[in-house]
């Protein structure tokens, strides 16, 4: 049987049929399903029950791994999926399989997932796509006016993951870590490689604008996401246990949302795959 994708939302957003991600892929599987992210952005693999090993080797086939910057933070002995740190830990438990309390650090941290962001834009080249599979799941493309194309298309913006979690108080980094928090600098306006489609490079994790005051800079980013994640431009998954969903970084933003975490489990794991994206200096020097 082949692949084959059949869309689920006017713009975005395909579900995929006829492969089982826990096999190797062979070369035309693989290029299926890039086509499919290059037409849809995000897609939807239901019912794949697969090992974290499977859910590793199925992610390869587009790239090498981010290294997750959670995982990188951690100690060792708090680190709930080991030193696989490609890995990430979507979850509420800690490294002993228990619920997380309300004032766990890690919680906290975590909580800031529930902004519109896109993954490791805090990184000087962000992630391409990122992979999310669902083990346990709790019971519970908009155009912009011809005046703001022109005004954004040259922008230059900071992103830090400082920035994100700030917007929900959270500031309890453990000491070290202080280069993987040091923003970085992407163009708001980027060139989708492959469909050749502008999109703006939208994240939580933005906060400033090169050559704006901070304030003026923060409140337009503001409005740009408002925007962007007007209803009619938005997909919300139905999440089903074994549920893979796919999505290109450099094209849509994702959330978490709120649920019951004092009371249910919550586990999913993240791969995601390295950026192939220009750094803005080596932009300039294109």
């Amino acid at each position: 049987m082949s692949i084959s994708v059949r869309p689920i939302h006017p713009v975005f957003a395909g579900e995929v049929s006829g492969v089982d991600i826990s096999q190797p892929l062979g070369t035309d599987d693989v290029a299926a399903i890039e086509a499919g992210m290059d037409r849809y952005a995000v897609l939807a693999f239901r019912d794949q029950p697969i090992t974290d090993d499977q859910q590793l080797a199925f992610s390869r086939n587009f790239g090498e791994l981010e290294v997750t910057l959670a995982g990188q933070m951690a100690k060792p002995e708090d680190r709930r999926l080991g030193d696989r740190l490609e890995l990430g830990d979507i979850s509420n438990l800690t490294a002993r399989n228990e619920l997380r309390a309300r004032d766990d650090r890690s919680r906290m941290y975590a909580l800031a997932n529930r902004l519109w962001h896109s993954d490791a834009s805090f990184r000087a080249v962000g992630a391409g796509y990122t992979l999310l599979h669902g083990r346990v799941i709790p019971g519970k493309g908009g155009a912009l006016d011809e005046a703001t194309k022109a005004e954004v298309e040259d922008l230059v913006t900071e992103h830090s993951i400082v920035f994100s979690r700030e917007q929900i108080g959270f500031s309890d980094y453990a000491a070290g870590n202080e280069d993987r928090l040091r923003p970085v600098q992407h163009r708001l306006v980027i060139t989708h490689p492959v469909s050749g489609r502008k999109s703006l490079y939208l994240s939580s994790h933005i906060g400033g604008i090169v050559g704006w005051p901070v304030p003026e800079a923060r409140a337009f980013i503001r409005d740009l996401m408002e925007h962007a994640t007007q209803r009619q431009f938005v997909y919300a998954h139905e999440w089903r246990v074994n549920d893979l969903v796919m999505w290109d970084n450099r094209t849509v933003m994702h959330r978490a949302r709120r649920f019951d975490d004092m009371r249910e489990v919550r586990d999913l794991r993240r791969t995601s795959i390295k950026g192939t994206g220009l750094a803005v200096e080596q932009a300039r020097a294109a």
